[in-house]
């Protein structure tokens, strides 16, 4: 199944997609698609979509899970995207957090940030945990999964690496966190180290990649993870970037206002953003 949450920002309501693409709203039977309802997401599978109030028009889409409580980066998860950048491949996942302020719909624009000159982006595959996961093998690490998304890893580099600490203050500046457009449920996914990832700039294809390279895979992710912290309904994890950021061209072409970028997952949809400077 492909859930969707669609509306103004902060006031999103629950969806779903039927057979023909159209989102039928799941408010009558659901709060919101929040951790306390992923847990139980298989009591919605089997329902009759016909039967449930069609969503009219074109609304926005907003990320597909809401009160996320923790966003878990990874970096440097594709050895020649890590070659790029001019770094080792990590013995273990390199980990960041990333703040959950910047988690916004899969089309709302990327804002730079007042100061910020290296905008970077970043396609990456997206995990939904659906079950609180602890000390989880690498074995059952899966099914531990609520769904699948498409997530831009929007980072500033020069936040990132040429000021002092952690990669977090490149990470998490407001809607660096594209996510969407659908948690897609893992009975549509037959091998989530099997996907097609790509993105373009203003048309121009800058990512295309495959989930196959990824140095650690998503199962291995879900259990390393949770051999530290717990992972709770509703956490994201975005597992990392193929090569073909912008910062590992000559010169590099970070992203400007008016820039558009469109990029997406095999299978999860599609995104598209405009870039705009902060208004504030």
């Amino acid at each position: 199944m492909k859930f969707v949450r669609y509306g103004e920002p902060g006031q999103e309501k629950p969806g779903v997609l039927d057979a023909d693409g159209e989102i039928r709203d799941l408010s009558g039977l659901i709060p919101d698609l929040t951790g306390s309802v992923l847990v139980n997401l298989g009591a919605l599978f089997g329902l009759d979509l016909t039967v449930l109030p069609k969503v009219e028009g074109q609304p926005r889409l907003g990320p597909p899970v809401g009160g996320t409580g923790k966003y878990l980066g990874i970096g440097l998860n594709y050895a020649d995207h890590a070659a790029e950048a001019g770094l080792a491949v990590p013995p273990e996942p390199v980990l960041f957090m990333k703040a959950t302020s910047a988690i916004c719909g899969p089309d709302d624009p990327i804002i730079i940030p007042r100061g910020a000159e290296k905008i970077d982006w970043e396609v990456e595959l997206a995990v939904i945990i659906g079950k609180p996961a602890k000390y989880v093998s690498e074995q059952e690490a899966l099914s531990h999964v609520a769904g699948y998304a498409v997530s831009n890893d929007v980072t500033e580099r020069g936040f990132q690496f040429d000021r002092a600490g952690q990669w977090t203050k490149g990470k998490s500046s407001d809607n660096f966190g594209q996510l969407g457009p659908w948690l897609v449920t893992p009975d549509e996914i037959a091998d989530p180290q099997a996907l097609r990832l790509w993105l373009t700039v203003n048309g121009k294809t800058m990512q295309d990649g495959t989930t196959a390279t990824m140095v650690y895979g998503v199962a291995y992710l879900i259990h390393y993870l949770s051999q530290i912290m717990t992972l709770l309904p509703g956490d994201v994890i975005s597992t990392g970037t193929p090569p073909g950021v912008a910062m590992g061209r000559t010169p590099p072409p970070y992203l400007k206002p008016g820039d558009v970028l469109e990029l997406g997952v095999e299978g999860l949809g599609l995104q598209r953003q405009r870039v705009v400077a902060d208004g504030w």
